[in-house]
């Protein structure tokens, strides 16, 4: 039977690539935020607006998109892996799409201002939080390659090269939220109380991002281990 439906034609060609589609939108949510940041930091409020905009209708498009899947994804006895875990799996890859808007969200709303001190850190931190979500998209795109390798041989070792680097990533960006959150400290006297604990917050939010992107990551090694 034809379908129209773009969720069905994408398990006809393969069970997992509405999943790989899927964190493929969410990173390109999650993407938006060095241009949000960079605008943030020149006191850009129209383009900071204007790019939160466009993170929130690709975070929309990825809750669609997650919604979908679950409708529509096959019974286990049709999946080469349980359904449950690929079902965790998206959930995990949606909360990277959601923290993006999160952030955008409160630092727009709020106006929010960073330190000219550790603008150069912030800067640094964002981009080696999405460098961890990239990594996790990387590995997600190799699913398919997996399975037609039964699990097993070259293919399980790339994969398995590519999680051990999404948990090294997440390290990293671990260490500079460390070293931002020193900075900050060192800084905070000088702005209102308000404003440093928002901020002690987005910094919060944007190590979460890292940790989701690994959770993503360990989620695909407990299906490898299965």
């Amino acid at each position: 039977m034809v379908t129209n439906n773009p969720i069905l034609q994408m398990f006809a060609r393969s069970p997992f690539k509405p999943m790989q589609e899927h964190i493929a939108k969410a990173q390109s949510c999650a993407l938006q935020l060095i241009p949000f940041f960079d605008a943030v930091m020149a006191d850009d409020w129209e383009t900071a607006a204007a790019v939160q905009q466009r993170i929130t209708v690709l975070e929309h498009e990825a809750d669609a998109m997650k919604k979908e899947v679950r409708t529509h994804l096959p019974n286990s006895i049709f999946l080469p892996v349980p359904r449950a875990d690929l079902l965790e799996l998206l959930r995990m890859q949606d909360k990277i799409a959601n923290r993006a808007k999160d952030i955008s969200g409160l630092m727009l709303g709020r106006k929010m201002a960073i330190p000219a001190a550790i603008q150069p850190q912030m800067s640094q931190f964002v981009r080696s939080a999405l460098q961890t979500s990239a990594q996790a998209l990387t590995a997600l795109q190799e699913l398919d390659e997996l399975i037609s390798s039964g699990f097993g041989g070259h293919e399980v070792k790339s994969v398995e090269g590519m999680i051990n680097s999404i948990d090294d990533l997440e390290h990293d960006a671990d260490d500079l939220e460390r070293e931002i959150r020193s900075a900050l400290f060192a800084v905070e006297k000088e702005m209102p109380p308000i404003d440093a604990m928002f901020l002690y917050k987005v910094i919060n939010w944007i190590g979460d991002l890292a940790d989701r992107a690994q959770q993503v990551g360990s989620r695909l090694q407990l299906l490898l281990a299965r």
